[in-house]
């Protein structure tokens, strides 16, 4: 799954009255993305349709459901959403809190390709995709980043050992996360899982961890 970030000033996010509705773009057409590749007009028409599962409101991606979506419309400039932050969630308060203080960096789609042709950039023009989840987000660039720089070392170990010891090296975790990081790599890799799928929850668990010892520090 992939995902498109769209900056806070870009949603044209606003808040509706006093309660926890909020209104905006989850994504606009003709940008062109860290992939190389650019969603196009048309994209969002099959996946907002009728579904079998809801688009879910997330915190940062991995974070919990902290709301419900209740409106989705195409128009020129791209995706309009509506939403509803849940009232007496507690991470929903936070991120109602940080709205209203213009303090997170905006929206963030995650989504599949259906359709796609590659373009001149080296990405592809997106012309129909399935939209997974929209995430309200709080520093998307510095968090995919570190997960960047941990799925890159991953990438050039040998042992599991090794894995552990460029964890502490490349993203600052701890001789214990670390170990605990690995004993959770050595879990799904005895899975039936296809690689894609493994690699999808490995990028979770390393953002879940992340974000645990971020909290702890600060």
């Amino acid at each position: 799954m992939k995902r498109k970030n769209l900056s806070l000033n870009e949603t044209e996010l606003k808040m509706v009255g006093d309660g926890r509705k909020f209104s905006g773009y989850a994504s606009v057409f003709g940008g062109v993305d860290s992939y190389g590749d650019t969603i196009m007009p048309g994209a969002y028409k099959g996946t907002i349709g009728e579904r079998a599962r809801p688009i879910a409101m997330r915190w940062n991606h991995f974070g919990p459901i902290i709301g419900k979506w209740t409106k989705f419309e195409e128009d020129e400039t791209g995706l309009f959403v509506e939403g509803e932050l849940t009232l007496g969630h507690s991470v929903a308060e936070d991120a109602y809190a940080l709205l209203k203080h213009g303090a997170v960096t905006g929206l963030s789609i995650g989504y599949r390709a259906i359709k796609e042709i590659e373009n001149e950039t080296g990405g592809y023009d997106l012309q129909e995709i399935d939209l997974v989840e929209i995430s309200i987000v709080e520093s998307p660039a510095d968090l995919a980043a570190q997960v960047g720089n941990v799925k890159a070392a991953i990438g050039e170990a040998e042992s599991l050992k090794q894995i552990e010891a460029l964890l502490r090296d490349a993203a600052g975790f701890s001789r214990a996360d670390a170990t605990a990081l690995v004993a959770r790599i050595k879990s799904l890799s005895r899975g039936e899982r296809d690689d894609e799928t493994k690699t999808s929850e490995l990028l979770a668990v390393i953002q879940a961890a992340t974000n645990q010892i971020t909290a702890r520090k600060s």
